[in-house]
């Protein structure tokens, strides 16, 4: 058996703020705020699957993700765009192939929406 296994834990988001970056998020993916950011700069948000971990320690404003890492996952890419757009998200596409578009947060990473 490998030691190594072939699974996604967490993926790592450099933010400039930590509450503020955990309150966008949370309220984004209608998470409840539970307040506890780790060793000061550190936020995990509770999701299915693969973990997002907000870290404010690795933040620099030249080091924002300049393409998406990875995408969060819809069953309806249009209500998804009518959505970020009420909530002024940054969008950064519009809806592409009928099946994804890109959008910033608020410290400039490029994230992306896709219909599954």
């Amino acid at each position: 058996m490998n030691p190594i296994s072939n699974q996604i834990g967490a993926v790592f988001l450099p933010v400039s703020d930590i509450e503020q970056a955990r309150d966008w998020y949370c309220g984004l993916l209608g998470l409840p705020v539970d307040g506890k950011v780790l060793h000061g700069h550190l936020y995990v948000l509770p999701m299915q699957g693969a973990g997002l971990v907000l870290d404010s320690k690795i933040y620099a404003k030249d080091k924002t993700f300049r393409v998406p890492a990875f995408h969060f996952n819809t069953h309806d890419i249009t209500e998804a765009y009518a959505y970020m757009k009420e909530r002024n998200v940054e969008l950064v596409t519009g809806i592409e192939n009928n099946h994804w578009f890109n959008f910033k947060d608020p410290d400039g990473n490029l994230l992306m929406v896709c219909q599954c």
